[in-house]
């Protein structure tokens, strides 16, 4: 009986963070507010192992761009031939450098700041929401839609993977509102936007699995939360992606500030 609630606990917030890991919506506040308001216990390892499972959908739904980018960077560096994939491949590379090393330090001192203070934690989260929901309305609203995925420059990269060390550093960020809202600001057409977002969460995602790969658990639970978020994320990239070409990023935007807004109300109340 012990198991099968574990199982269930498990693929229920899977399913959290493939809904929410792609969406502008942050999945670490989630991962954050679900276990606060139920009381559940929630430990790293288990947190990143859900991150894994979105990293295999990404993976999966976009195995074809990756070989087709990873052989044209191959190309450029083997046979000195100049390609537009190859190009996009190293400025994802290149730019994921500085980005990862921010995120450390970043993330580092918002430990030593919040601590273990989960009320202080989730009001950071609540105003990390609102705030950002904002920008991304904003941003989004009045962005033109000029620059394609494939007329990438690298200024435009670098400034976009960047982004992602505050989205670490502070849960409700969003790592892809964050990387979206930057993206819009530069122009980018919002499908674009979301393509590049989904593609620089990658070597991110995959460096922290890596770095932490003793602490996972390979029991049962753990398995079907990697599996649950693994195929929710695959059905959200899909979605979002089919979203944009004809929406905006305003419902995202409205969620966030609504979520917000009730966080800080039920941090009041439990104060």
């Amino acid at each position: 009986m012990i198991l099968l609630v574990e199982i269930l606990k498990s693929v229920f917030l899977g399913i959290v963070q493939g809904l929410t890991e792609f969406l502008p919506v942050s999945s670490s506040a989630h991962l954050n507010i679900f276990p606060w308001v139920l009381s559940w216990e929630i430990t790293e390892s288990f947190d990143l192992s859900l991150h894994f499972g979105t990293l295999l959908a990404i993976f999966v739904y976009f195995f074809k761009d990756f070989v087709i980018m990873v052989n044209g960077g191959l190309r450029i560096v083997l046979k000195k031939e100049k390609n537009n994939n190859g190009k996009i491949f190293w400025y994802l590379v290149i730019a994921t450098i500085p980005a990862g090393a921010l995120a450390f330090i970043f993330e580092k001192m918002i430990d030593l700041i919040i601590g273990d203070n989960i009320n202080a934690l989730m009001i950071v989260i609540a105003f990390a929401l609102i705030i950002m929901g904002i920008v991304l309305y904003i941003a989004d609203k009045n962005a033109k839609q000029k620059v394609r995925f494939e007329n990438l420059k690298f200024a435009q990269v670098l400034k976009v993977s960047v982004s992602q060390a505050l989205a670490a550093a502070v849960p409700g960020v969003s790592r892809s509102g964050i990387t979206m809202t930057v993206a819009r600001i530069l122009k980018l057409d919002r499908e674009s936007a979301a393509r590049l977002s989904f593609l620089l969460s990658a070597p991110m995602v995959l460096a922290a699995v890596i770095v932490n790969l003793n602490n996972f658990k390979f029991n049962l639970p753990f398995l079907c939360g990697i599996l649950a978020s693994f195929i929710s994320g695959i059905l959200v990239i899909k979605y979002l992606l089919d979203y944009l070409k004809r929406g905006s990023y305003k419902q995202f935007a409205i969620y966030r500030i609504i979520i917000g807004v009730a966080i800080i109300g039920l941090a009041v109340i439990r104060i």
